[in-house]
């Protein structure tokens, strides 16, 4: 990580997740703000996080509003998503508005994972593949051409 971490904003109203969550970012060095209401929310996405969670369980807060909240404030980080498995279908149409959607099995089994895939960057981004070489006989770096059958042809 380089610079100041900037802090997960997490919408959970199950305190054991509460707990587990700011605990898990504080290890990883990121400041960790758990809010439980829509209001909440909004004062925490004003801090610039460089990440929301959203318990899309929480039957007691209107998911939809918190959603919008996050849209409204030009959705300024990932938004990341759990929900259980029983209650998968029923979230759905909200899974959309998140860029990723877990189990809470997985959100519990993978978090400090899934804390550094959303908030840090990969050390070196991706190279793009060599181009092909050509050589004698047309055998590229990836070996002989494999002649194709032609389409259509039936035999």
């Amino acid at each position: 990580m380089s610079g100041p971490a900037r802090p997960i904003v997490a919408l959970v109203r199950d305190l054991l997740f509460q707990t587990r969550i700011a605990e898990t970012a504080r290890r990883l060095g990121y400041p960790c703000r758990t809010v439980r209401s829509v209001d909440e929310l909004r004062a925490g996405l004003a801090e610039a996080p460089g990440l929301v969670m959203l318990d899309l369980t929480a039957t007691a807060v209107d998911l939809d509003a918190a959603l919008g909240a996050v849209e409204a404030a030009g959705r300024p980080a990932p938004v990341l998503g759990w929900t259980t498995h029983v209650l998968w279908k029923q979230t759905k149409p909200l899974h959309g508005r998140c860029d990723r959607v877990v189990t809470r099995e997985e959100l519990t089994e993978k978090l400090p994972d899934l804390l550094r895939d959303c908030l840090e960057p990969p050390a070196h981004p991706p190279s793009p593949p060599p181009p092909p070489t050509g050589g004698e006989g047309g055998a590229g770096a990836r070996g002989p051409r494999v002649p194709q059958p032609e389409s259509g042809a039936q035999g």
